[in-house]
This record gives C-alpha cells, structure tokens and sequence, in this order.
C-alpha cells in the first residue's frame, strides 16, 4: 500500500474515532437525560431518588454488561451508521439505473 492511500486511511480511520467518541459522549451523558425527562412525564415519578439514583443504576447496569442498556447508549452512533448507510444506498441505487 502507498503512503498516501495509507495516510488517507489514517485520516477516515482518525475521523470515524472521533465520530465515535462523540456520539458515544452524547448516548451516555444526555441520552439518560432524554429518557428520564421522558419517563417521568409519561409515567410519573422514578421509583428511585431522581435522576442521580436513575443515571448510577443505568450505568452499573452498563458496567454488568447488561446488553439492553449497551444496545441504548450505542443507539445514537448506530442509527447515524444506519443514516450514513441509508444515503449511500440511494445515492448509489439512483446511479446504476441511469
């Protein structure tokens, strides 16, 4: 492999990281907010002490594995993934049948 094509591969590599840790930051510090906010006015009050007590339990649960919780804090980095999927596939399907 060249250099450049390396280098080039550095940098998409570099960026999707990037990408990752910020979606990433977004799941796992305002998505609990968005969910709690949204609990607490479709259901009522969390059982627990607010929404400290809720976010430690969302994240204990993250810490034991729990794939449900996992599967909610990724959820923002795979539904871009799925976004960035969807586009491509129409950019590309509107090409070929011309």
């Amino acid at each position: 492999m060249s250099a450049k094509a390396n280098n080039s591969l550095k940098n998409i590599a570099v960026k999707e990281l990037a990408l990752f840790v910020v979606v990433l930051f977004f799941g796992m510090v305002f998505l609990p907010l968005f969910v709690y906010i949204t609990g607490r006015t479709l259901f009522g009050e969390y059982a627990g002490t607010g929404f400290s007590d809720f976010y430690g339990m969302l994240h204990s649960e993250l810490r034991s594995g729990q794939p449900a919780v996992w599967f909610l804090m990724l959820s923002p980095y795979l539904v871009w993934q799925l976004l960035r999927l969807s586009i491509f596939g129409f950019r590309h399907s509107g090409s070929s049948q011309q």
